[in-house]
């Protein structure tokens, strides 16, 4: 995940994507094993999640329908094992089937959910007879892709036979675009990893079918709510905090399974993995303290591996015809380059800081607010730095308190961020530091990809003046906060019972304004390839809608409590950011230079007729966005010198 910054382009954000899923998912283990639910746990966990909830406070009919709906795309998403008809009960229930599904909840039975895992079983005897036909088809050639999106629930047997021979055809077709040695094993993996998640579903004993079930309720009534309120099981919700926090314990070591052992493909500078020249890359492991890993699913394998800090795993491994026994003592492992990227464009004798941010992480060592500032300071030192491009494409968001932090940097004292919970309860969230960490120029970039903590960092500072926002004409619109069961600081404190992340409520920035499903508006419109795309909070299962607040700029102190109010104001009532009108004089110019830049690129211009055409194909190979941002910094530093 190098050099993004300075080498961009739609292909590499794809890949980025698909590496850090796969390095989280390779070197953490979503362990198979269920969380220790009760039928009792799952009712209270439920209940709870409810009361904390910004809209959704009692189970309603409504409620329970899309928990039917949820509970079904959990167990067959792809729509390859159900059929239409089997299943109408359940799409289609009736109010008598909601009346008694909500009267067992609340007696902590949950029998028509047991029924629908039933019937998940049959699907799953049929799919595996389907299979065994299927291996001795003629596969179909040139299937179009596009017509698995949205696919309704197949009627017949016959209709899911030539579902998964179309499913079969595309795999054949992916398949032939790798070497023969991948090719060979392309289709076992495919058919283990089937087995292994029908098992999940449907396998293993009595107790552990009950547990499963019991987390699969809790996954499908949580979503019900709202797009962003989620259970986790334990393993999840380990997941859950390494990708916030970016860091894990473990080796370091990203991981291939090529069914007779798990190939080293890449080692973490830094990590233990990559102390003492121990372990090579291509290097084939095969045991884990004397456990033979060849065979099992590939999470399974590095939970072996993965373990507290300063424990040792001794490793078996092949290189080449040589077998190994290596010692490697597990250690902490922080994933700083899917955090922070710095760079720098030269302007003359001057520098333009290029800083990437890929989250709002915060753990017992590191913070995206700290480490933007040192990076900030390292800048100045080693250039003369005149301007500030913060690249916040593709950021997600993370923790909130960051969002403060990082806004902070580059204004003074003042409302950052206001939220409003489940009660009606305002609270504003406030940069309480003088210090401002760069006052010069900012342009702040986003897509539509960008979204939560991204989006009040931006438009927070758009609406104070400081900085000019360029990108995608908006953002993702996520402008809804979660809390979540599990403190950051604490993940090996996991509950076996499983965690969750409920919406408590919306967030407005200074203006008042919330983001939640209009996004952010960008100054300075550079559209990508997802601006064409159904990326965004509008899009997801039942988001909740927008709202507004009043404004915030001239800050009353109403939400501390009177005694203290006028304590904190003496403290506090001085050096706030003010409304800045710097950028306000240049905007129609930068508008102009924009625009003539843009229609001069006539690949860029092609880029824009595929893209709207949904040819998302065609990539903007030259990242024109940031491209166009060093531009506007430079004009403006010219405009404003």
């Amino acid at each position: 995940m190098l050099g993004w910054i300075k080498a961009f382009n739609y292909k590499n954000l794809r890949m980025r994507w698909l590496y850090l899923t796969a390095l989280l998912c390779l070197i953490t283990a979503l362990d198979a094993k269920p969380p220790e639910l009760t039928a009792k746990d799952t009712y209270h966990k439920v209940k709870e999640i409810l009361r904390s909830h910004a809209c959704h406070h009692e189970l309603t009919p409504e409620l329970m329908k899309r928990g039917f709906d949820n509970f079904l795309e959990e167990l067959d998403p792809n729509k390859i094992y159900f059929l239409q008809g089997e299943i109408a009960p359940w799409t289609s229930p009736s109010d008598e089937l909601l009346t008694k599904a909500l009267q067992e909840f609340r007696t902590e039975e949950f029998s028509v959910f047991y029924e629908i895992h039933a019937a998940m079983k049959k699907a799953v005897e049929r799919r595996n007879r389907i299979e065994a036909k299927l291996a001795k088809a003629k596969v179909p050639t040139k299937v179009d892709a596009e017509n698995f999106k949205d696919l309704p629930w197949v009627a017949s047997e016959e209709e899911l036979y030539e579902r998964l021979l179309k499913i079969k055809g595309l795999q054949v077709e992916t398949a032939a675009k790798f070497d023969k040695e991948v090719q060979s094993t392309f289709f076992q993996r495919i058919d283990k990893r089937r087995k292994i998640r029908e098992e999940e579903l449907v396998g293993g004993s009595k107790e552990e079918q009950n547990q499963h079930v019991l987390a699969l309720i809790l996954k499908a009534m949580s979503t019900a709510l709202d797009s962003q309120t989620n259970y986790f099981t334990p393993a999840e919700a380990t997941q859950f905090m390494i990708q916030v926090q970016q860091r894990l314990f473990g080796i370091g070591a990203q991981l291939r399974d090529d069914l007779n052992g798990f190939t080293i493909t890449r080692i973490l500078e830094g990590s233990p993995a990559a102390e003492g020249d121990k372990l090579h890359i291509e290097d084939r492991i095969i045991a884990v303290n004397g456990v033979p890993v060849v065979g099992m699913e590939i999470t399974e394998a590095v939970q072996h591996i993965r373990g507290p800090q300063g424990t040792k795993a001794i490793l078996t491994i092949l290189r080449g015809e040589e077998k190994l026994d290596v010692e490697i003592t597990r250690g902490e492992i922080v994933l700083k380059e899917s955090r922070l990227e710095s760079s720098i464009e030269p302007f003359g004798d001057l520098a333009i800081g290029v800083l990437k941010l890929f989250s709002f992480y915060q753990d017992q060592k590191y913070s995206s607010a700290s480490d933007l500032a040192q990076a900030i300071h390292d800048l100045q030192k080693e250039h003369d730095l005149k301007g500030v491009i913060l690249d916040l494409r593709g950021n997600a968001g993370g923790l909130l308190p960051q969002a403060v932090s990082v806004a902070g940097l580059f204004m003074s004292k003042g409302v950052v961020v206001s939220v409003k919970d489940n009660t009606g309860n305002v609270q504003h969230l406030r940069n309480i530091e003088s210090k401002i960490v760069w006052d010069g120029p900012l342009i702040i970039l986003t897509n539509r990809t960008s979204a939560s903590a991204a989006e009040i960092v931006a438009q927070t500072l758009q609406e104070y003046g400081r900085a000019i926002i360029v990108g995608d004409e908006t953002t993702y619109g996520k402008g809804t906060f979660q809390t979540f069961t599990l403190e950051s600081t604490h993940t090996a404190k996991v509950n076996p019972k499983g965690e969750y992340k409920v919406t408590r409520g919306r967030y407005y920035t200074v203006s008042g304004k919330s983001p939640q499903l209009v996004g952010v508006k960008a100054d300075i419109v550079v559209p990508s390839v997802f601006s064409a795309m159904e990326v965004g909070e509008k899009f997801s299962k039942y988001p909740l809608e927008t709202d507004q607040i009043a404004p915030s700029f001239d800050d009353d102190l109403l939400d501390i409590p009177a005694l203290h109010r006028y304590q904190v104001a003496k403290l506090y009532k001085f050096d706030l950011q003010p409304i800045m009108k710097t950028y306000e004089p240049f905007m129609s110019q930068l508008r102009q230079n924009t625009d003539l830049r843009l229609k001069e690129n006539t690949n860029y211009q092609k880029f824009l007729v595929d893209i709207g055409n949904k040819n998302f194909n065609s990539l903007d190979e030259t990242d024109v966005q940031m491209k166009e941002a060093v531009s506007l910094m430079k004009d403006l530093l010219f405009l404003n010198r």
